[in-house]
């Protein structure tokens, strides 16, 4: 048996791991302890989680796509790219989710078979979650981001300077929420390329999403004040905290007076499509996480739409994230219906 088909044989019974809320399946070729430890944890929380909201899984499917791989001392590493859909119902209707996710997969020959050695998550919640805050020197209004890693890739300017005053200047437009669901929709899986794409994109993509649905800039032209984004200009990246940082946005939307405003709501089953959820990991008040609502299910409850871990109509709790802990709390944002 070969290495991938070992490979493939991990992406089939991990489907019905989730399936069966079981690691039971991947315990006769995957070594990783401390793996399927937090898998199980994962799949625990997962299940609990379901039957509060009576989900009942029916299928699991997974397209694998190798993006790298290297031989070490017999050993083979590969660098891979899970698209997974999972469908399942809730009474009658029908409820389909999707993620993308990455891997580090080491292998290593067994007795006549390969088995998998180590599986590394990448640019998952939990790897992310610490640059997600605002470091403090950021706040100092520095203009270079790249030396703290926010930044990871150059695109054009999505307005120019001569759009952005007529933008700042627009007062009392409806908020269109089926056209930001629209917008997360379209771009859940990859980055618009009108923008920078930074390396902790779940704010930038959460505030692309709000300004399509019409949300006006606050444009100040200081990192610290204003919601705001002009792309690259003239080598340096020009765009506020509160676009691009999750604890900065929230902030933003409970404490603007005018355009871009939101209050805050006790409960999850209050938002509606094109709201914002914010996420505490620690509880200890700093958020480091946002999503934006893109549809209701049966139960009334939002499914989000989210960058880092790029995901389409996820539950909102995100209990099975990796960054999910007890203490973990959220911030419910109703975003005013005119701006």
């Amino acid at each position: 048996m070969s290495w991938k088909t070992t490979l493939y044989d991990y992406v089939h019974f991990r489907n019905q791991t989730d399936i069966d809320y079981s690691t039971e399946p991947m315990l006769p070729f995957v070594e990783d302890r401390a793996y399927l430890e937090s898998q199980a944890k994962l799949l625990s929380r997962r299940e609990d989680t379901d039957k509060g909201r009576r989900f009942v899984p029916l299928k699991n499917e997974t397209r694998l796509s190798i993006s790298g791989t290297s031989e070490q001392n017999g050993r083979v590493i590969a660098d891979i790219i899970l698209k997974r859909s999972s469908v399942g119902t809730i009474g009658q209707d029908q409820v389909e989710e999707k993620r993308v996710e990455k891997e580090r997969v080491t292998l290593v020959p067994g007795d006549g078979d390969w088995v998998i050695a180590r599986i590394e998550p990448a640019d998952t919640e939990e790897a992310l979650r610490i640059r997600a805050s605002v470091p403090g020197a950021l706040m100092q209004a520095d203009d270079t981001f790249a030396e703290v890693g926010l930044m990871s890739a150059p695109s054009v300017p999505f307005l120019s300077p001569r759009v952005i005053p007529s933008m700042q200047a627009a007062s009392r437009i409806p908020y269109n929420r089926e056209r930001a669901a629209e917008y997360a929709d379209r771009w859940w899986e990859q980055s618009n390329p009108a923008y920078i794409h930074f390396e902790v994109n779940c704010s930038n993509y959460v505030s692309q999403c709000l300004f399509a649905g019409g949300a006006p800039m606050n444009y100040t032209g200081k990192r610290n004040s204003g919601w705001w984004y002009r792309g690259r200009v003239g080598g340096q990246e020009h765009w506020s905290f509160s676009w691009a940082v999750a604890d900065s946005l929230q902030f933003y939307l409970l404490t603007s007076r005018s355009g871009l405003r939101a209050v805050e709501v006790g409960s999850a089953g209050q938002l509606e499509l094109g709201d914002v959820i914010s996420y505490d990991w620690e509880g200890d008040g700093r958020f480091q996480h946002s999503t934006v609502v893109t549809a209701i299910d049966p139960n009334g409850m939002p499914l989000v739409n989210a960058h880092t871990v790029s995901s389409k109509h996820r539950y909102w709790s995100y209990t099975d994230s990796p960054a999910w802990t007890e203490r973990t709390r959220y911030r419910f944002l109703h975003i005013l219906d005119t701006l």
